[in-house]
């Protein structure tokens, strides 16, 4: 065991108070959340990025000594990759995501060019234990019968980049600015703080997510991990008596993450009162309706940029029969709506 000065520490460890000189082992664990110390090998022009813990954006470059952690990336619009099986001292592996999550990529997207390379010097210890980010987990929940839970509005969507965590966090800041209490939770996707510091922005008072519960990535988890986790969080998240909590699903209704064991689940699914469903067009919305009535859920309102014309909206309006209202135009328009289906609450609390 050995330390070793890092230069940046990644917000998907966050939560294990990690400071820049770590100790470290070269006795490897190949298992997803556990910390690893790596250097980056190459210099990129895009996607150059780390988000630190508290969520600053800095430049890397070849020779940086960061800290992540070890997951599973499926991603639509960037980099796919996993866990390796094995992993040693000296082992080449890649950049996931902005959030410090690392692996083995197996393909990117042209636009983004090819994963940061990083050689991997070692894991973080604390003792004789490899760090996880699941050893700085808040308190796993396996039922919310005991949780008092208020309304919540969910906002799920297509797929990543249709405009949820806009849409959600205007109807927060329209919510919260007339005084009632809101607080959020993401559920899906990979670690990267971004979301939940922009719902604190525009007024959550208490945010959580599925990194909070220990998991740098939902991607792959299993169904039973993934409700546990679900409701994990959502019982943190109704602390301090909120009015209502706003849940966002990162990644699509149709995909690897884990979101349609959340929409399921029948403990979440009798809190949800309002459901948001963000598309980029006219059949994306068509087909997540569809898709989610096979299913039973039900989706209240459209948003995303289906809505950033008349084209789109007239024809949800017309055909699906479901109010479709723009976030970026009509952000107090859509939090009405949002709150009509809430029948008790008001904007004018």
């Amino acid at each position: 065991m050995a330390a070793i000065r890092v230069n940046k520490i990644a917000s998907v460890v966050y939560r294990l108070g990690l400071g820049l000189d770590i100790d470290v082992t070269e006795n490897l664990e190949a298992r997803s959340g556990n910390v690893v110390v790596a250097r980056i090998r190459s210099d990129k022009r895009v996607y150059n990025e780390l988000e630190l813990v508290g969520g600053r954006m800095a430049k890397i470059g070849r020779g940086d000594v960061i800290v992540g952690a070890l997951g599973r990336r499926r991603a639509l619009q960037g980099f796919v990759g996993d866990v390796p099986e094995t992993i040693q001292k000296g082992d080449e592996i890649h950049l996931l995501n902005m959030g410090g999550v690392v692996g083995v990529a197996r393909s990117a997207l042209r636009e983004l060019g090819d994963p940061a390379r990083l050689e991997v010097l070692g894991m973080a210890v604390k003792g004789q234990q490899i760090l996880n980010v699941a050893d700085g987990a808040l308190e796993s929940v396996g039922s919310l019968k005991d949780t008092t839970l208020p309304p919540i509005v969910l906002f799920s969507g297509t797929c990543m980049n249709s405009g949820k965590t806009y849409a959600c966090s205007q109807v927060i800041k329209e919510m919260s600015k007339r005084g009632l209490v809101v607080n959020g939770a993401k559920l899906t996707g990979i670690a990267c703080c971004r979301d939940s510091i922009s719902m604190e922005d525009h007024g959550a008072l208490r945010t959580a997510s599925f990194l909070d519960a220990g998991y740098a990535s939902t991607a792959g988890l299993d169904p039973d991990s993934m409700v546990l986790m679900a409701r994990s969080v959502l019982n943190e998240v109704s602390r301090g008596n909120p009015d209502v909590i706003f849940l966002e699903l990162g990644d699509g209704v149709i995909g690897d993450y884990g979101v349609l064991e959340v929409l399921e689940d029948p403990q979440i699914r009798s809190a949800v009162k309002v459901h948001v469903f963000c598309a980029g067009d006219m059949v994306g919305a068509w087909g997540g309706q569809h898709y989610l009535a096979e299913r039973s859920i039900d989706v209240h309102i459209f948003s995303g940029p289906v809505t950033d014309t008349e084209v789109g909206v007239e024809y949800l309006q017309d055909t699906l029969k479901k109010p479709a209202i723009n976030a970026r135009l009509e952000p107090q328009r859509l939090a009405e709506e949002v709150v009509k289906n809430l029948d008790f609450l008001s904007l004018t609390k």
